[in-house]
């Protein structure tokens, strides 16, 4: 078994560790390649049996004896290329393991919200005189109603928090998904539309498929409370930007807290940094102490697994793209 890594921002360097335990759980003739950049990762390619990494549509050309790719992205979708998808190639990764964290960052952004704390850091001396409008536009959350859409591991730890925090909690899902604790009914597509009028915060716990891009557009923001919130902190392509910016300008609903754009980087011109009530972060709630290590864990496990001809954790479904 010849296995590449291609390491990331999220998997900057590879400890020799990790090497170790590939090696332990892959057997001794297992031949492990560490490629440096995509040039180094392309030269070795036709001999690779699995990656743990990125992958391009061109490495992907030159891969003959490739039947796994385990990704180290939470989202599928730049893995999901035409040739990708169409092939015989297994893909999994952190599915499911990183909802935690993503959940901690939508609460960092409804408090900035919420409690003004953004408003204050950015007046910064001149706080203390805007203090008295602050404290008007305050408010808590214990009883306001959140409403989740996407109900699988990111929607789940946003559930969790918004219970802690005497929420009410909603969802929808495509899929027929289990009830938790703190959501007694997980609703359907169908009922999408119910959920944006009964909310008065929206989150989004979705991947980014054919299906939900700009899923949260012009109408869904129509939809929504004049005092709602907004939040998304798993793809920017989810949302209609100029919609949004539109919405919250005309107060048709009351603000956002992102953590990702329509693009990435986003020009320090974007009308979305000066848009009121709207908070951002570059893109950074993905960020975790454990993330890399419980995505490690689960690619050795996997590999027991894949030698054993058993189904991979963590597999993500290429026709559907999650």
């Amino acid at each position: 078994m010849h296995i590449l890594i291609i390491p990331g921002v999220t998997m900057p360097k590879v400890e020799d560790s990790l090497l170790a335990r590939i090696r332990e759980t892959a057997g001794a003739d297992v031949r492990i390649t560490v490629a440096k950049s995509t040039a180094e990762a392309a030269d070795v390619m036709e001999d690779v049996e699995v990656i743990l990494g990125v992958i391009t549509p061109a490495m992907f050309a030159r891969a003959k004896k490739l039947t796994w790719v385990h990704a180290i992205t939470s989202g599928a979708d730049s893995y999901l290329f035409p040739e990708m998808v169409n092939s015989e190639v297994m893909l999994s990764g952190d599915k499911g393991l990183v909802g935690t964290h993503l959940a901690d960052h939508t609460f960092a952004l409804l408090l900035s919200l919420t409690r003004r704390l953004a408003r204050a850091v950015q007046d910064a001396p001149h706080s203390w005189k805007n203090r008295v409008a602050y404290r008007a536009e305050e408010f808590e959350l214990e009883g306001c109603t959140m409403g989740i859409v996407g109900f699988g591991g990111t929607g789940r730890q946003i559930a969790r928090r918004a219970k802690a925090f005497g929420m009410n909690c909603i969802a929808v899902d495509c899929d027929s998904v289990p009830p938790s604790p703190e959501v007694s009914e997980v609703w359907g597509s169908d009922r999408l539309d119910e959920l944006l009028r009964t909310s008065d915060v929206v989150t989004s716990g979705l991947p980014l498929t054919k299906d939900t891009r700009n899923l949260f557009d012009a109408r869904a923001f129509s939809l929504m409370k004049p005092t709602a919130l907004f939040v998304n902190v798993t793809r920017g392509e989810l949302m209609d930007s100029d919609a949004l910016i539109a919405a919250v300008n005309s107060g048709k609903i009351a603000g956002a807290g992102l953590d990702v754009g329509p693009q990435e980087p986003l020009p320090a011109d974007h009308p979305l940094w000066s848009t009121p009530n709207v908070v951002m972060t570059p893109h950074t709630a993905g960020a975790s102490q454990f993330r890399i290590s419980r995505n490690l864990d689960r690619f050795c496990r996997n590999i027991a697994l894949y030698r054993a001809g058993k189904p991979l954790e963590g597999q993500i479904n290429k026709s559907r793209g999650f």
